[in-house]
């Protein structure tokens, strides 16, 4: 009998790892490279399996894939796959649990830190002569005189507290659920914890309800002079709002590791701005979570297999 086909569409890791462990299990492997659905068409024709990254993996794409039956996410998030087309078409989705909290929560800190000290200005100031003394838009202000915002309660977002803990002057948080956070103060209303916060970190999912979460509606009720923090996903903000906010002086400066179109394309509202502080992508990133994202991503593969079932499955 031949041995079921998974297609590794392109992924920016190296997938070694999986690809072995995928084999152990009895599968053969292809690495298409490629996120072109005209040529993962091509090579996945036979494909029980399709390993993914950010790729889109809509209708059209499962329509031209008759063998498929595992959809597997290199992440948590999926909002780049078509869910519901998957159910339809009997396809299982796989995602990722929490497997970087520490490395997402300390990068928004981090990010959060070099946005306020503005570190990036002062990088590029102390390269020549000519700027040694310029001084930012927006002189640093003393951190623990701060006020900090958290919208969502999850575990990037109780990370972030704990790591903010003790070196703000305050810290609230936010969820539609209206859970709270140890260490911080809940507050009801979103409006309410917008105009409290000097700096807004964001740790939401990428939901039809938080699609353009950050609107001209969600920045005019931030204090003037504050930062924005978003390590979640690009579609909760609306880059050319964001853009009039900086603009406008709304927005002290904005840190930012995904953005609505990645990569930036040139025009992007935000990827060209000195009052942008941007990463790619890249807050989930370090030696201990890139092999446990590879391998866990082949391991719900592996478990539909044996099971039937992927272990972490997303439903419509």
């Amino acid at each position: 009998m031949t041995a079921p086909l998974a297609v590794y569409a392109y992924l920016d890791d190296d997938v070694a790892p999986g690809v072995a462990a995928l084999e152990a299990a009895g599968f053969r492997v292809v690495q298409a490279g490629s996120d072109d659905p005209s040529v993962l068409a091509e090579v996945g024709a036979e494909a029980v399996a399709l390993l993914v990254g950010y790729g889109m993996v809509d209708a059209a794409l499962l329509r031209r894939l008759p063998a498929l039956r595992v959809v597997s996410l290199i992440s948590q998030g999926h909002d780049n796959v078509d869910v519901s087309a998957c159910s339809h078409l009997g396809i299982q989705v796989a995602h990722l649990p929490a497997l970087a909290t520490e490395e997402v929560a300390v990068h928004a800190w981090a990010l959060t830190l070099a946005a306020i000290r503005q570190l990036p200005f002062f990088d590029r100031s102390s390269r020549s002569e000519s700027t040694w003394t310029a001084r930012p838009r927006f002189v640093p202000r003393r951190l623990s005189r701060l006020e900090v915002g958290i919208v969502g309660t999850g575990r990037t977002a109780e990370k972030y507290a704990a790591l903010a803990g003790g070196h703000v002057a305050a810290i609230r948080s936010w969820s539609r659920s209206g859970r709270t956070l140890a260490g911080a103060a809940g507050v009801g209303d979103l409006h309410e914890l917008l105009g409290s916060s000097d700096v807004v970190s964001l740790h939401v999912a990428l939901t039809p309800s938080t699609q353009g979460l950050v609107d001209d509606d969600f920045l005019a009720a931030m204090r003037p002079g504050s930062w924005l923090v978003n390590v979640g996903r690009g579609g909760l903000v609306d880059s050319a709002a964001v853009a009039r906010a900086l603009d406008s002086g709304r927005l002290a400066g904005v840190a930012l590791d995904v953005l609505d179109q990645e990569p930036a394309q040139p025009g992007h509202p935000l990827a060209s701005r000195d009052d942008v502080l941007l990463t790619p992508h890249t807050a989930w990133l370090s030696e201990e979570s890139e092999l446990a994202y590879v391998v866990e991503q082949a391991s719900n593969v592996i478990a539909w297999l044996q099971t039937g079932a992927v272990t972490h499955p997303v439903t419509p």
